[in-house]
């Protein structure tokens, strides 16, 4: 079973008297262990994807199942609470607070919820990306990778199911993006999750265990 799966999704939007057609019939899925990069030019729909896949929005037509139960009319609470347990979300500018540690910056999502303490896994996932001399630094004493390293840290603090990633090697050199995606396939084997990705970048498509290419709204 597909821990995401879309099925005919369309997505429409109103803009003035134009309605445009955003995402026309997808069908997507991606399995726990595998690691999906969405490719495609500007304006193909790429983050109108990406966006339904981490259920921040809602589709026009067709139906969204997360781990087989279909969460296509869920209220926005009810999809708040999916994000918040089955997804975690890395960006290309890290959205890493400054004036937090590295370890208080992976603990983050779990501060509203009083009835866990994350501390030891906040440190635990530095230690596996490899910051385990690195939890006191603030994002200003990081390199780009390191940041990088820490937002991914935080993106499994609530061991999500799935992992989106949004042009995650986008403000990294080569070689630093290398490493990324390194520990990028690394984790999706030791924490058997799945990793979507948008990308423009060439090297991660090689990461890949399967690539889909959209083109205005259609899967290639």
């Amino acid at each position: 079973m597909s821990v995401i799966a879309l099925t005919d999704v369309v997505k429409r939007y109103q803009t003035g008297h134009e309605t445009v057609e955003a995402l026309k019939h997808v069908d997507f899925r991606a399995e726990r262990g595998e690691m999906v990069t969405i490719t495609g030019p500007s304006g193909s729909g790429k983050s109108t994807l990406l966006n339904m896949i981490g259920l921040l929005d809602t589709p026009t037509e067709g139906h969204i199942r997360l781990d087989g139960r279909d969460v296509t009319d869920f209220t926005e609470d009810e999809l708040t609470e999916e994000r918040r347990s089955e997804i975690g979300f890395v960006f290309q500018d890290f959205h890493l607070l400054p004036m937090l540690t590295a370890t208080e910056n992976v603990e983050l999502p779990t501060m509203w919820d009083t009835s866990v303490d994350r501390h030891d896994r906040a440190v635990d996932l530095l230690h596996r990306v490899g910051l385990g001399d690195r939890l006191d630094h603030r994002p200003d004493q990081l390199s780009g990778g390191q940041r990088q390293r820490v937002a991914i840290a935080r993106a499994l603090i609530n061991e999500p199911d799935i992992l989106l990633a949004d042009e995650p090697t986008g403000n990294l050199d080569q070689d630093t993006g290398r490493t990324i995606l390194e520990e990028l396939t690394r984790l999706k084997e030791d924490e058997n999750i799945a990793i979507v990705s948008v990308t423009h970048d060439e090297q991660m498509v090689g990461y890949a265990d399967r690539v889909v290419r959209l083109i205005d709204g259609e899967i290639q």
